[in-house]
């Protein structure tokens, strides 16, 4: 009996043993796999910032002088610990990958401490949408992508999200509709060019509501009230 108990000791011992091990080996090897998923996400990363700078590159003019090229095609020190609103001075270096005409690479630049979102709306440029109310009152507000120009150079980033008032048109002119409303408004003619066709036809067949609705539309079209049927702005 003592033979078998001590058999067993051994045994259970073994099995703890041989358990303990398996269990390192396998912390190890999810340590090592997670230790790869990480590099691998660090290259990810890498590329994408490769693959912004490649982007850049090649939006940028090869025929053109050092000195003219946009701001996006330099790297520039830029002091973020400036004074709002003070010109500062700075060196900028033509990117490595970009190529233009001229020897020198290594520029003097002039800009405003500001971040890009400050710049004024003539400074930039904005992604217009056709979907929203241009005539509504108020008027629609939207968010869009809006890039400042190539001869900026600002603190940030290029692009920004900027909420802007609906603004857009197509190619309806006020003046065109005002004319036709008095010379044609009997007949609907306003109406059908501004797109309101169920108005037009209502027009058509009263004879400008005989009279009354064509004076009524004159009155609206000069005030600017009625304007084109999509919610566009007049041109």
């Amino acid at each position: 009996m003592r033979c078998i108990h001590i058999n067993i000791r051994q045994a259970v011992f073994i099995l703890l043993t041989f358990l303990a091990n398996n269990i390192q080996t396998a912390d190890n090897s999810i340590k090592s796999f997670a230790g790869e998923t990480k590099g691998n996400t660090n290259i990810s990363d890498e590329t994408k910032d490769i693959g912004k700078q490649s982007d850049t590159v090649l939006k940028c003019p090869t025929n053109t002088e050092c000195k003219d090229l946009p701001m996006q095609c330099l790297e520039c020190d830029l002091n973020e610990t400036c004074v709002y609103g003070r010109e500062i001075s700075t060196k900028c270096r033509v990117r490595s990958q970009v190529k233009c005409q001229g020897p020198n690479k290594d520029l003097t630049k002039k800009y405003l401490c500001r971040y890009c979102y400050q710049t004024e709306h003539w400074e930039h440029s904005c992604d217009l949408k056709a979907t929203c109310d241009s005539v509504a009152s108020p008027r629609d507000i939207y968010i869009t992508n809006c890039t400042v120009n190539g001869d900026v150079l600002c603190l940030g980033q290029r692009t920004f999200n900027k909420r802007v008032k609906c603004s857009w048109t197509r190619g309806c002119r006020w003046y065109t509709a005002l004319a036709l409303s008095i010379t044609l408004g009997g007949f609907g003619a306003d109406r059908f060019y501004l797109g309101h066709w169920q108005e037009g036809i209502g027009k058509l067949f009263s004879f400008g509501g005989l009279g009354v609705w064509t004076i009524i539309d004159v009155i609206l079209i000069s005030l600017h009230y009625l304007g084109p049927a999509d919610g566009s702005l007049y041109l």
